[in-house]
């Protein structure tokens, strides 16, 4: 990447048409294979409807607005709904307020005591009862049932002529002998047994929770330097500052980083847009995670400044693969605490959803700046303008989605796209 940079670097203001038809195919390709690396995460990190909504509010959300402290927000968002939902927080603070309405609010109406009601007087009595009858009389007792002897006697059963005599069979001939030979058992096959994946403590937790606390100190001074000294920090402090933060804050992988990195490098004029795409179309063509980029942008950002392009490829480095390294070492020590507790996989299943949604926005930003246009500035316009760039795109998807084409080889075929829509309708 420090190569390119140089490279790119001596490249005049102008580049032939057809460099610019071949880096318009590359990124129209690269656009397909990010859209399907969103499609198969999401495929992924989606188990329900909660989850399914914050995928597509964490893409939506983040096509809205760009900034460093904003994707964060989406993130923690996004790990706090799966962590209410899934702990039932609200069935639980919906029963206990509805408790304390029905007690407070409507308190309980007394009870009603029982009514007397008067009797019916004896001349009076209701009809159609039997008090109506003419036979029956207050004072007059109900005739009692005469006792029949012969009925009675039908209940008894005579028992006395049958005799039981029990008859004693030995168990020999019906038990079978069980043939302990080893010839003739069966094989016996394991148990299955359910194997937990776990992580080799190679630190403690307590060294894992001070990494982290020292960790979130440097990052909450470094965002208060650039909030307070705007004007006067040097450009070699806002490159490690801007890629500091930006790796910090990234989860969901390379193609979430290139928006910020256009964003903050791009914008201030340290890299011009056109080098910017340069560098974004070829190194999709070459192996290696998307960070590598910085290298490049961190190169020709020190450019014409006091800091030797080698150290600011160098600073670039460091500062946007620290905070992930940090970061991973220090979860690794409170890993065996909490993989197990339910409130943090509660959490990183709201995270993941959320990063989700983020790689769908990516994918938006990156077809905005995907063509590179012709002329001195040399900056991204969107690929919908060109049709041939569409298809490359949707090409692209197809081919890895449901032929198993390599993401380097699609770009590379992208490429080729582009150059022979150069040669057939331009020239």
């Amino acid at each position: 990447m420090y190569g390119l940079s140089v490279g790119i670097s001596r490249v005049g203001e102008t580049l032939p048409e057809p460099v610019y038809a071949l880096l318009s195919g590359l990124n129209a390709a690269t656009v397909g294979i990010i859209a399907l690396a969103a499609v198969n995460l999401a495929g992924r990190a989606v188990t329900d409807k909660l989850t399914r909504l914050l995928v597509f509010l964490g893409g939506a959300l983040g096509m809205l607005y760009t900034a460093l402290w904003y994707y964060p927000i989406i993130m923690i968002g996004a790990g706090l709904s799966t962590l209410i939902w899934d702990l039932r927080c609200l069935q639980t603070g919906f029963n206990h307020v509805s408790k304390l309405w029905r007690r407070w609010g409507h308190p309980r109406r007394p009870h009603k005591t029982m009514v007397e009601v008067e009797a019916w007087p004896k001349a009076s009595a209701p009809p159609n009862t039997l008090r109506s009858s003419p036979h029956y009389s207050l004072e007059k007792p109900l005739p009692s049932i005469p006792h029949n002897p012969e009925r009675s006697s039908l209940t008894k059963i005579d028992d006395s002529h049958l005799h039981f005599n029990p008859i004693t069979v030995p168990l020999s001939k019906f038990a079978v002998k069980p043939n302990i030979s080893s010839t003739n058992l069966p094989a016996q096959t394991p148990l299955p047994t359910t194997i937990i994946p776990t992580f080799p403590s190679l630190i403690s937790w307590r060294l894992g929770t001070i990494l982290l606390i020292l960790f979130s100190l440097s990052f909450i001074t470094i965002l208060l330097l650039r909030s307070l000294l705007p004007g006067t920090i040097p450009r070699a402090f806002s490159l490690f500052s801007s890629l500091y933060l930006a790796g910090t804050i990234i989860f969901g992988g390379g193609p979430v980083v290139i928006p910020l990195l256009r964003e903050y490098i791009v914008s201030p004029g340290w890299v011009s847009p056109r080098d910017f795409l340069l560098g974004l179309a070829i190194i999709q063509s070459f192996p290696g995670p998307n960070f590598n980029f910085a290298i490049y942008l961190g190169a020709l950002a020190t450019k014409g400044t006091s800091v030797p392009s080698f150290a600011g490829a160098l600073i670039a480095f460091i500062a946007i693969f620290t905070p992930g390294l940090v970061i991973m070492l220090g979860f690794l020590g409170l890993w065996q605490i909490l993989q197990r507790r339910t409130w943090f996989q509660a959490i990183l299943r709201g995270v993941n959803a959320g990063a989700v949604g983020l790689v769908f926005t990516a994918v938006y930003k990156l077809w905005q700046i995907g063509r590179v246009g012709v002329g001195g500035g040399g900056g991204g316009e969107p690929l919908g303008g060109d049709p041939w760039l569409v298809f490359i795109t949707a090409a692209a998807f197809v081919s890895g989605r449901w032929f198993r084409v390599n993401a380097p080889v699609a770009i590379l075929m992208g490429g080729t796209g582009g150059i022979a829509r150069w040669a057939i309708f331009v020239r």
